[in-house]
């Protein structure tokens, strides 16, 4: 099966640098096979590499490939009426997923069996981890790699990232908790079991600031596992003055004993700052 993945992906990987190839037979079929094995999880964009993540370039490449060679056509679910390049995911029973209408899954995205999908949106490669929520409202992106037993509250935003072909898509790792209206772009990377508190907002140069010591500690790119964030500014002098950018303010951890179905509220009580 490996040997035929291989053979699917060097096809990818060929049409992709000589444009002329991109339309054949030949073509066409290696890259449906790719968004069927992307949809069924048996391949995906990013993937764990030990204490890192590995970008797989010909994944994207398969996705861009079928947009750029499909064209768009309507296509009716229930009372809903579409005109689009790809389908939406079928059989949510027999994935083992519960998806709420009208909760919007596109074909080539994954859900391990026990993800739960209120009203939201999943894009195009997006990977989601058994036992977790995407609740109301919340979007996750293309490419997005979202682990198991994370909570994905209501109205956040995850950003979706496939150009540059190299960039890391945004991934949340297991047992995160992401508060109300977080906003994740531009390949964030959100540790194991951390809790971002409501309104966090989190761009490839936003910085994360450990406030926990006597001097702060800054990050980019990265949320640490465990860590508890909240939203902050620093100041920044510009021509006309100084004034506060957005910036996040790492103001705890996570205890080991805490529960990973805890309340974000419940979480950020045991730091002494008002929630």
């Amino acid at each position: 099966m490996k040997e035929q993945w291989d053979e699917i992906r060097e096809r990818i990987v060929s049409a992709w640098a000589n444009e002329d190839e991109r339309r054949t037979p030949e073509t066409l079929s290696a890259v449906d096979r790719a968004w069927e094995l992307l949809d069924r999880g048996l391949i995906r964009v990013a993937e764990p590499d030990g204490d890192d993540w590995k970008v797989n370039v010909w994944v994207k490449e398969a996705i861009l490939l079928r947009f750029a060679s499909h064209d768009s056509h309507p296509f009716e679910v229930g009372p809903f009426h579409f005109r689009d390049k790809v389908p939406l995911k079928t059989d949510p029973a027999g994935a083992g997923i519960r998806v709420v209408p009208p909760a919007t899954i596109r074909y080539g995205a994954f859900l391990e069996p026990g993800v739960v999908c209120m009203p939201s949106y999943i894009n195009v490669g997006a990977r989601v981890g058994s036992g977790s929520m995407i609740d109301t409202w919340a979007t996750v992106g293309s490419c997005a790699q979202v682990g198991r037993g994370v909570h994905v509250s209501g109205g956040v935003g995850i950003g979706g990232v496939l150009e540059p072909m190299q960039a890391a898509p945004v991934i949340v790792e297991d047992h995160a908790f992401l508060g109300s209206r977080v906003v994740l772009t531009e390949g964030i990377r959100v540790g194991t079991q951390a809790v971002l508190g409501a309104g966090v907002v989190l761009t490839g140069s936003t910085p994360i600031v450990d406030v926990r010591g006597t001097e702060p500690v800054i990050l980019r790119g990265h949320v640490p596992a465990r860590a508890v964030v909240i939203p902050g500014t620093m100041p920044k002098t510009f021509p006309a003055g100084e004034y506060g950018v957005p910036a996040a303010l790492i103001i705890g951890e996570r205890k080991a004993s805490t529960d990973e179905k805890t309340s974000l509220n419940e979480t950020l009580r045991e730091f002494p700052i008002a929630t």
